[in-house]
């Protein structure tokens, strides 16, 4: 067998994931605030208000493992929704 190797993570490339790991639990904190405030509660209704099927949608918030693009799907999520973040 050849043994595989795992391509090394830069410095710059861990910093950027790094940076969108904590972009992403700032956009789900503050969408599930600005739900809570709407009165928002199940997955139908958050679909609704972001123009996303419901499963989709719920499955965005609920994500344990991200992928690439889920930072801008929040992003647009927060924008539908009328959420600022901080810069």
């Amino acid at each position: 067998m050849v043994p595989t190797t795992k391509p090394k993570v830069t410095p710059e490339e861990r910093r950027r994931r790094t940076d969108d790991r904590l972009k992403i639990i700032r956009l789900e904190i503050a969408i599930g605030r600005e739900l809570d405030d709407q009165g928002i509660s199940t997955p139908a209704k958050f679909g609704a208000a972001i123009g996303m099927p419901a499963a989709e949608a719920a499955g965005m918030l609920n994500r344990k493992q991200w992928r690439e693009g889920d930072v801008a799907l929040l992003e647009a999520a927060a924008t539908q929704l009328g959420v600022r973040l901080p810069d």
